[in-house]
């Protein structure tokens, strides 16, 4: 089983997308070191100019440098898709071992619940849990993980109906087992390759997610640099001054692809398992 996981360093694409989500993790820990510039500091003097020598990416429509809010908007994004996609998982696999384990009543609760939160789709069901909750960095992550949670459990139930009927789970329910120790140390270690292909591609999808809710104005508020937030506001100024929207959109495209070719890569192993 290493040796296949080993394949997915060998490969050239995944060691590119590696050392990209690198290099944002990077520039998220380092901002404070590495950016030029303050990256809410207004010089309307400055204002939408072109990529230079001073200002490598060009400045904004308030003449604030694009590069250092770009490498300030790192550490924002990608919290957002670590932490949203961690809450997400952790409850989705909560609720998806306990629903396909147990089965009977409790199932169909959840599945009932679950159901109707797939009616709409995830996008759909961030911006609503953000119109009920607020406009901030929180409600944004939360809106977000809630967003992902019944993919997560759907999936994780899937797997648990199909686990749970393995000789060794069957053997340690005769043996007089507690269901949370077999849950623990049978189910859940024995669905976890799976999970995390699934881990990673949501890492994604979270980052499209936030930066679709800063786009349409509902994400984290202004002034703070969100890729998604520079893309809503700088869509005003597309033909005057296409850097606004080109740096925040490439940036946000190199991260999503990634997470996306990596997350493709461990499926592709798991499936030739």
């Amino acid at each position: 089983m290493m040796e296949k996981y080993k394949q997915l360093f060998k490969s050239t694409r995944v060691q590119l997308c590696l050392s990209i989500i690198l290099l944002f993790i990077f520039m998220a820990l380092l901002a404070d070191i590495i950016a030029p510039y303050d990256p809410i500091e207004i010089d309307l003097s400055k204002s939408c100019n072109p990529p230079s020598k001073d200002h490598l990416l060009g400045t904004d429509e308030l003449g604030r440098d694009i590069l250092s809010r770009i490498i300030y908007g790192s550490r924002l994004t990608i919290t957002i898709s670590f932490v949203a996609t961690a809450l997400g998982a952790t409850a989705g696999i909560f609720f998806g071992v306990i629903s396909g384990y147990f089965g009977g009543i409790v199932d169909t609760i959840i599945q009932r619940i679950t159901e109707i939160l797939l009616a709409l789709p995830g996008f759909l069901l961030a911006i609503m849990f953000v119109a009920i909750m607020g406009s901030n960095l929180w409600t944004v992550i939360v809106s977000v993980s809630i967003s992902m949670t019944p993919s997560f459990i759907r999936m994780v139930r899937g797997l648990a109906l199909q686990v749970r009927e393995l000789e060794y789970v069957l053997a340690a329910k005769q043996l007089g087992a507690n269901s949370i120790k077999i849950m623990f140390r049978h189910v859940i270690p024995n669905i976890s390759p799976t999970i995390i292909a699934q881990v990673t591609l949501n890492l994604g999808t979270s980052i499209l997610f936030a930066s679709g809710l800063g786009f349409l104005g509902i994400g984290v508020p202004p002034p703070a640099p969100e890729w998604g937030t520079m893309l809503g506001t700088g869509r005003a100024y597309i033909f005057y001054a296409p850097h606004l929207i080109i740096f925040p959109g490439l940036s946000v495209f190199l991260l999503v692809l990634s997470f996306n070719i990596i997350g493709d890569k461990l499926g592709e192993i798991i499936a030739s398992k």
